[in-house]
């Protein structure tokens, strides 16, 4: 069985956020706006997409 994915985007600018949110963007791998990566579902994974939720729309893989 394949590992289970996320789809993230970035749909809110980072721009003026908290320079540990931005960091947990760049983590994720995503490099601007509506930019769509897809994430393995670990817990490092989903700890900095709670923590940035505000910011990503997320989807199921």
């Amino acid at each position: 069985m394949a590992d289970k994915t996320v789809k993230v985007t970035l749909v809110k600018s980072v721009h003026g956020r908290l320079a540990a949110h931005r960091a947990c963007v760049a983590g994720l791998g995503i490099r601007r706006m509506h930019h769509t990566v897809e994430v393995t579902d670990t817990p490092e994974n989903r700890g900095m997409i709670n923590k940035v939720s505000y910011l990503l729309k997320v989807e199921e893989a």
